[in-house]
């Protein structure tokens, strides 16, 4: 007999309130955790917050049997300065962050940079409000469909509602002036 049969049967080491404690833990899992798909859309963008009909309707294709890890890296330190203490000597430019707590961003590049940030965030802001346009318009042409079809608008059109506000946070911080 397996372990973990044996462990399972044991009347000694079983009792009757933690067998009820174990099946209620079990059945409170979600039963979904197993069933949500990964998703690869066009552009490189991978979810799993989406429909198999919205999945379908991206042309989205479903990634099986791989497991999805998010590795993140550290940036390489620059080499240390010279004896000598100067940023030349050691081939390190001041405009650039070696990781390090004390150092600073060149004032030009940082601000390139939230520039750059601003522009890609205003691009995804316009694209997800059409979106979100399309969403509510559907919905809204979607009074004869099934009560199945329209709670999949209504939850399609609250993430993508999400989106747009998580996106109009960003610019906040950014210092950007929103419609």
């Amino acid at each position: 007999m397996p372990v973990c049969t044996a462990l399972l049967s044991s009347p000694t080491l079983w009792s009757a309130p933690l067998s009820a404690l174990v099946l209620t833990a079990l059945a409170s899992l979600p039963s979904h955790a197993q069933d949500r798909s990964v998703y690869r859309c066009p552009g490189n963008l991978y979810t799993d917050q989406i429909t198999v009909r919205e999945a379908a309707e991206r042309g989205c294709k479903t990634l099986e049997g791989a497991a999805v890890t998010v590795v993140q890296t550290r940036r390489p330190e620059a080499p240390k300065a010279a004896a000598s203490g100067s940023p030349a000597a050691s081939g390190a430019t001041p405009a650039r962050s070696s990781g390090n707590e004390g150092a600073r961003i060149d004032p030009a590049e940082q601000r390139a940079r939230d520039t750059d940030a601003r522009r890609i965030l205003d691009g995804e802001l316009r694209r997800e409000e059409d979106r979100l346009a399309q969403l509510q318009k559907d919905l809204t042409n979607a009074a004869t469909a099934s009560p199945e079809r329209q709670n999949e608008l209504r939850a399609a059109l609250a993430r993508k509602e999400a989106d747009v506000a998580a996106i109009r946070r960003e610019l906040a911080k950014l210092g950007a002036s929103t419609p």
